[in-house]
């Protein structure tokens, strides 16, 4: 029976590999970017690491809204090519052209005028909100490309062409290895800008990477879901409505997430001046694995969403079950990689021995937490795919509640310091995993009036 699973469902694995392989590829890219340069910045001062931790929450919080506004978007114009109805197509790929750079101008200027007053609320302390600050003002411009560079990825994605983003991937990525490595240390007569430096170098890069893009876009006979310069003239407002309404639900959802995660580091604040950084270290490293997860979900919505269109139960399930089956084999590698040398992991984000020799339980614990993490990345894809963005988005409401109350019981009370903090978010990984499974159960056994 299992091998004629794989036979008969062999062409969703190569469908789906298709489009999250080069997503993974780009998003590995990205994160060992990101974890370069936290390595430079760790290195320059065990400072900054706390600094970033405090930054990226609430700035990720606000970011990922944006981007999760394109989500109904995605799932509207995939069900339309699963339908064949090309005219819709072109209405929604248009109006999300058109209209979804509307919010990204608003919080550039909002990170621009107004940050102090966020890390205030979280807590940041007198010695590291400087470098807070000084970060936020200049990464804050980013924000006016993240509106056409959402649009343009699901255009991509829609399209089942997503080679470009490993290309993209590695200019702008080794751009700002370099431009960091430059202005964080002064090199070349430039002077030594520290956590400031490495945000200007991420706003350089990340502009350069998005004039590559721009050319793909324009230029690539690959996009079957490019709408013409005519479906963006006149497609309409209400139809942005009508996507922003599905997305809006995945934008609420990261929102309580990301919410959550303030509160976490609210409560890690608490606890002394570099739990923040202990646990970006920790989760700097459980994010490669993450991006894996993470980019066969976007590919899973995007089948599930096309059998939802076509209303094929078959490639639906099928889809779900090889995405989850790839995840399950990272999930392996990551707790193999905390068991066997966390002290060597570690090490490359700090010299701190303390945190070295202490921290490596960590690793293992958000290894583990994977195997949830997992579960609730590809089930929650697959939910959305069939039209419902709802339920993640009252899940996460649970969730966010749940792990924020947990972790200050075991911090708080019990005294576990930051392993509470991590406990917590194992135990909240877990609950919404099982929860969102009974739903998909659902979907499944009653797929036709779904």
């Amino acid at each position: 029976m299992k091998l004629d699973f794989l036979d008969n469902n062999r062409e969703y694995l190569k469908r789906l590999l298709t489009i999250a392989v080069p997503i993974i590829l780009s998003n590995i890219i990205a994160q060992l970017q990101m974890i370069i340069d936290r390595i430079f910045l760790g290195h320059a001062n065990d400072l900054y690491m706390s600094a970033l931790g405090n930054v990226t929450s609430p700035v990720w919080t606000t970011m990922s809204f944006c981007n999760s506004l394109v989500v109904g978007a995605s799932i509207l114009i995939s069900q339309s090519v699963g339908a064949k109805k090309t005219d819709e197509i072109g209405e929604y790929a248009g109006a999300m052209i058109k209209y979804n750079n509307i919010l990204p101008v608003i919080l550039c200027l909002f990170w621009l005028i107004f940050p102090e007053p966020v890390f205030r609320l979280m807590g940041v302390s007198e010695g590291v909100m400087p470098f807070c600050l000084s970060y936020v003002r200049w990464y804050s411009v980013i924000f006016l490309l993240i509106g056409l560079g959402g649009s343009l990825s699901v255009i991509l994605q829609t399209s089942n062409y997503t080679k470009p983003l490993v290309a993209y991937g590695i200019i702008r990525s080794g751009l700002n290895i370099f431009f960091d490595w430059v202005l964080i240390y002064g090199k070349f007569g430039f002077p030594a800008l520290g956590i400031q430096g490495a945000a200007i170098g991420t706003v350089i890069a990340e502009y350069l990477g998005g004039v590559y893009i721009m050319v793909v876009f324009f230029k690539s006979n690959m996009l079957t879901t490019r709408p013409t310069w005519k479906d963006v003239k006149k497609s309409k407002f209400i139809s942005y409505l009508r996507s922003a309404k599905l997305g809006v639900n995945v934008a609420l959802e990261d929102f309580a997430w990301n919410f959550g995660n303030l509160m976490l580091i609210r409560i890690l604040n608490a606890i002394n001046e570099m739990a923040a950084g202990i646990y970006t270290i920790i989760f700097s490293v459980e994010v490669l694995a993450v991006v894996v997860v993470g980019s066969i979900g976007n590919g899973t919505m995007t089948l599930t969403s096309e059998a939802t269109g076509k209303k094929d139960l078959k490639q639906y399930r099928g889809v779900a079950k090889y995405a989850y089956g790839i995840c399950l084999l990272v999930t392996l590698a990551m707790i193999i990689l905390g068991i066997t040398i966390p002290e060597q992991i570690l090490a490359l984000f700090t010299s701190d021995e303390s945190i070295i020799t202490t921290c490596g339980i960590y690793l293992l614990i958000i290894g583990i937490n994977l195997i949830f993490k997992s579960g609730n990345i590809i089930i929650g894809n697959t939910i959305r795919g069939s039209g419902n963005t709802r339920w993640m988005f009252y899940t996460q409401i649970f969730g966010t509640i749940w792990v924020v109350s947990v972790a200050s019981l075991l911090v708080f009370v019990f005294k576990l310091g930051i392993l509470g903090v991590f406990l917590a978010v194992m135990a909240d990984e877990a609950v919404r995993a099982l929860i969102n499974l009974w739903k998909y159960s659902r979907i499944v056994k009653n797929w036709d009036i779904e």
